[in-house]
């Protein structure tokens, strides 16, 4: 038996990507269930590991760096930059193409800047998960803690274009990958619920007749192919109710809804999973804080649980 390889990309090298990498990997150096793998910049990294003076902690020799030199003979830290941009996609570009191939068996992303990658010309991709949306057509954004589960029918479209999108069709294309992924990665998953789109879920079609019309008709359908999914319920409550238990998801409909309880509830710990892909993807669910990049006061306890969450999930190579 083989040990599954671990990719991590250092993310923007001018937020705190690069400090919460670092002082993950020393929190998990006697992880000794994993092998892992650095996307990135051997520039970018030691002067990290310079700035927390974690030299000696850092275990360098237990890691494997994919060098990606830096495009710039200095970066900016606090700031979005060209340069940053480069080389943040860079590193997630060439991380994924190891993945793809399976010379890493998982993927965890530490966070870039929307910014950086718009002024390094990358323009058409707002982050991540549309970087492989468009790879993997059916890649779902989740977020996984031990308070709250939740799934995001849409995530970076204006609030009017994700309305829009919220047909019968789409849904239960998007009901049905999420459930056959859940079954696969997490088969203790025994309830799926969905929150309404409208004030108390439209109240009969008092305040709004989407649920009716679409969303219910949706729920229905899955139901009688055995999925046990149940809603649509008022979105004023059904995070409250399902706060806690383990084995639920809830599907939010679109990304403010979902992800406002998530991070108030889970903002140091929760992590960011793509499903949908043939290898694991996880990421913590904070951003740069270019505001605190570079004095080594970021906490890596987000960091932490995404590793921990794609080594649970990776399974373990036969040799």
């Amino acid at each position: 038996m083989t040990l599954p390889i671990i990719g991590i990309t250092i993310g923007d090298p001018g937020g705190i990507g690069p400090e919460v990498t670092i002082k993950a990997l020393i929190s998990l150096a006697r992880t000794r269930e994993v092998e892992f793998a650095i996307f990135g910049s051997s520039i970018v990294l030691q002067r990290e590991i310079q700035n927390l003076d974690a030299a000696d902690a850092f275990p360098s020799d237990k890691i494997k760096l994919y060098e990606i030199p830096y495009p710039g003979r200095t970066f900016s830290t606090g700031v979005p930059s060209k340069e940053n941009g480069n080389a943040s996609f860079t590193y997630f570009e060439e991380a994924v193409n190891h993945a793809r191939r399976g010379t890493i068996h998982a993927l965890v992303t530490a966070p870039i800047s929307k910014q950086s990658w718009q002024l390094a010309g990358i323009t058409n991709l707002p982050g991540h998960t549309e970087y492989l949306s468009r790879i993997y057509p059916h890649s779902i954004m989740f977020f996984w803690s031990n308070k709250l589960k939740v799934a995001l029918f849409s995530h970076h479209l204006s609030l009017r274009k994700a309305v829009d999108k919220i047909k019968k069709k789409p849904l239960e294309n998007f009901f049905q990958i999420l459930y056959e992924n859940m079954i696969r990665l997490c088969p203790g998953i025994s309830s799926y619920v969905v929150s309404g789109l409208n004030p108390h879920a439209g109240e009969d079609g008092l305040m709004g007749e989407e649920e009716i019309h679409t969303i219910i008709p949706a729920i229905k359908t899955l139901q009688e192919q055995g999925m046990p999914i149940t809603g649509p319920f008022p979105p004023d409550v059904i995070f409250r109710q399902a706060l806690g238990i383990k084995n639920t998801i809830v599907i939010a409909l679109y990304h403010d809804q979902g992800l406002i309880p998530f991070k108030l509830l889970a903002f140091e710990s929760g992590v960011n999973m793509t499903l949908g892909l043939p290898f694991i993807r996880t990421s913590p669910d904070h951003g740069t804080a270019f505001d605190i990049a570079g004095n080594g006061t970021a906490d890596p306890k987000s960091m932490i649980e995404a590793i921990k969450l794609a080594i649970e999930f990776t399974p373990h190579k036969n040799t």
